[in-house]
């Protein structure tokens, strides 16, 4: 008698494990942490690592073509887990996923999902279904005439925005004394920039109310929160088209306002807004609200007047300069930083040394330079004058000069002071210390053990200190003292 061949059985564990990579801005881990809350809500475990999950979703960027390209790259790598784990689903979310759609199953056949940015609040049913779907193909009970994972073609392509789609999860999965949160108020993005594939992937500015947002921050302080990062694609242009102005303030300096008032919290911050949403009230925000860090991200991209006009940025590069002086008038020893792209379509060498001069005169406390990247669907992608890859390379690196030394400055002038430095955990470089930011967001390292002498180390490019008061590390504001070390180097 024949022996017959035992059936291969593959083990799935009960509670299914998800694993989240996010690329690309804050609104992204934001929307990172609405997904993951849900799924744990309905029994999910988060794991640290692709190859433990029986979920493996990545959140995409589509700003620059690098950020597609490491998503793509990632999923790609991921095939080899898919034929190993036949029960794994795999996803793509968010910005890529919105402006690719179904061309993103063409050439990677284990994807599951693909979901854009107006549905976040769907994943989860999603996730459900294909985890349902992929354990009965393994476990052999799949669908009448499906007896093989080949068989099934498990897809799903949702990316159409719908009534209601900002109506997402807004508790937060808040780690044990989390120190920091996110909270978007406003999604989409009305000014169209010609390099800027945002309005494509994010929708038209939609802007959430105040009642509202007050109530997901005050209920984050209620849970050990200290600080918080409103979000938007332009963040300070914030209720314009829904919200009236009270008492000549915009909406979006009402709801910092009501924000302020919160007991409990001890930090604001927003990011990123526009210079045009610059007006007299944010600006005089800065010296009337105590709680809002002295720190103000401010795109530039570009201080030629000619370049600024190409990419429909709506400002010239002198009332840049007016701007940046005003901030800085209204809130002593404030800190500003910058995005830049260089290699802009037309840009000359003329154009460029005017930007760089703009640097040099403005002295940033940090900036990201970006070579441009042509977009698909963006006006800028079709411009003539395109710069050679070389041209920008060169441009972003001597630029980055320019930076590095504005930003040790700016860190040198920490040296010999006490500064308040929010904890807010473990150094992602060195788990045996932790970190922590200053009200200008400087990041500051420093050792686990609580001594209560206190310094501050500059190298130029990082700083390292010793709390001055015993830590509480993610619950407190702690003072620091800073002194200068011999040894610099780059970091």
């Amino acid at each position: 008698m024949a022996e017959r061949a035992l059936p291969c059985i593959i083990f799935v564990p009960s509670m299914p494990k998800f694993f989240i990579k996010t690329y690309g801005c804050q609104m992204n881990e934001r929307d990172s942490e609405q997904v993951a809350h849900s799924l744990v809500t309905r029994g999910y475990k988060r794991v640290e690592n692709e190859s433990d999950a029986d979920v493996v979703l990545l959140n995409t960027c589509s700003v620059r073509d690098m950020a597609d390209q490491k998503a793509l790259g990632k999923m790609g790598m991921l095939g080899s887990i898919a034929k190993e784990r036949p029960h794994v689903v795999f996803g793509f979310l968010g910005c890529m996923a919105q402006a690719r759609g179904e061309s993103l199953l063409k050439n990677l056949p284990h994807v599951d999902l693909v979901v854009g940015t107006q549905k976040f609040h769907r994943v989860a049913d999603y996730v459900d279904e294909f985890v349902a779907r992929k354990r009965a193909v393994v476990a052999g009970v799949a669908e009448p005439g499906h007896s093989r994972m080949d068989d099934l073609r498990f897809s799903i392509v949702d990316i159409a925005e719908e009534p209601g789609s900002q109506e997402t999860i807004r508790e937060q999965q808040l780690t044990p004394r989390q120190a920091t949160a996110f909270v978007s108020i406003i999604q989409g993005c009305n000014m169209h920039c010609t390099f800027c594939i945002v309005p494509l992937t994010r929708g038209a500015e939609r802007s959430r109310s105040i009642d509202e947002i007050v109530r997901e921050v005050r209920e984050l302080v209620a849970r050990g929160v200290k600080e918080v990062t409103l979000l938007g694609q332009i963040v300070n242009l914030y209720g314009r088209h829904e919200f009236p102005k009270i008492d000549n303030k915009s909406p979006f300096v009402q709801l910092l306002e009501a924000v302020h008032r919160i007991d409990g919290l001890e930090r604001l911050r927003f990011t990123s807004p526009h210079p045009i949403g610059f007006r007299d009230d944010l600006i005089n925000a800065f010296a009337r609200l105590p709680k809002l860090a002295e720190h103000v991200h401010l795109p530039l991209q570009s201080g030629s007047n000619k370049i600024l006009k190409a990419m429909h940025r709506a400002y010239t590069a002198e009332k840049y300069v007016d701007l940046v002086r005003r901030i800085r008038q209204a809130r002593k020893g404030i800190a500003i930083t910058t995005d830049i792209i260089v290699g802009f379509p037309g840009e000359t060498d003329s154009d460029y040394r005017r930007t760089r001069d703009l640097v040099e005169r403005i002295q940033f406390d940090n900036a990201f330079i970006f070579r441009y990247s042509p977009r698909r669907d963006t006006p800028a992608a079709e411009m003539q004058e395109q710069i050679e890859e070389p041209v920008k390379e060169e441009r972003n690196q001597d630029l980055l000069l320019v930076v590095n030394e504005s930003a040790r400055r700016a860190n040198e002038r920490l040296v010999g002071r006490d500064v308040e430095v929010l904890c807010e955990g473990r150094s992602k470089t060195n788990p045996a210390r932790l970190m922590g930011r200053t009200r200008t967001n400087k990041i500051v390292v420093f050792e686990s053990d609580e001594r209560l002498a206190g310094e501050i180390q500059s190298n130029g490019f990082s700083l390292y200190g010793t709390p001055v008061l015993p830590t509480s590390c993610a619950s407190n504001p702690e003072s620091f003292r800073g002194h200068r070390t011999d040894s610099p180097r780059r970091t």
